[in-house]
Formats: C-alpha cells, structure tokens, sequence
C-alpha cells in the first residue's frame, strides 16, 4: 500500500473511531426509551419505591440484593450473600439472560438481546446515581 493511500486509511479511521466508541458506550438518550420495557416492574429515581421489582437508581455499582425494604428471592438472597456487585459485565449478562445469572430467580424478564439496546440501556442505567 502506498504512502497516500496509509494515510487515508489511517485518517478514515480515525474519523470513525471516535462515533464507533460513542456506539459501544450506548446513548443514555436511547437508553432511557429502551428501559420503558423495565417500567412495569421498576422505578429508577432516588429515593423511589420498589415495585413488583426493586427501585433500579444507583444500581450500577450496587451489591445484588441490597435494596432495602425489598422482598428479594431466595436465589437472589444468595447473590447478596456472595457479595454479587452489579458491575457493567453482571449487569449486561443478566439482562442479556435473567436466569442465567440468577437461576430460580423471580425476574419474568426474558432477557434483551439487540446489541445496541443493551448499550443504551447500561449508558442510562450509569447516568442515573
């Protein structure tokens, strides 16, 4: 490959690179659309209730198991007790695939599978602490 042609290469690359990682890191924007799936069954602003599921605010971060006041199953009692955080990898398998993680868990979710979503949904979920 010649010099000229590197060099395009290397500048188309760079002038895509920056909106390739903005797609990886999800739009917390997008994230919230796709997290009306979640409103059913959880609330996500601080100091908000449970619901059929736990209040979801500060999630990322949070030890599993841990919202207080929450009637949590006994499988996702023994998370809490594994010291279980809900880091952005438990966070994205679990949503990927609810019993997977948590087996004989309560969560009815059957999981989301789109690859975009998913981003999304963890960018809005770690914009809201």
């Amino acid at each position: 490959m010649s010099r000229p042609i590197q060099a395009l290469a290397a500048m188309l690359l760079l002038s895509v690179a920056p909106a390739m990682a903005q797609e990886a890191a999800g739009n917390a924007e997008a994230g919230q659309r796709v997290f009306n799936q979640c409103r059913a069954c959880h609330t996500i602003n601080s100091g908000g209730r449970a619901m059929v599921g736990p209040n979801l605010f500060g999630i990322v971060g949070r030890r599993a198991g841990s919202f207080e006041g929450f009637r949590y199953s006994r499988p996702m009692h023994e998370k809490h007790e594994q010291n279980f955080v809900w880091s952005e990898d438990n966070l994205r398998a679990y949503i990927r695939d609810p019993k997977a993680v948590v087996p004989g868990g309560s969560m009815s979710f059957p999981g989301l599978r789109n690859d975009q979503q998913m981003n999304d949904l963890i960018a809005y979920l770690q914009a809201q602490r």
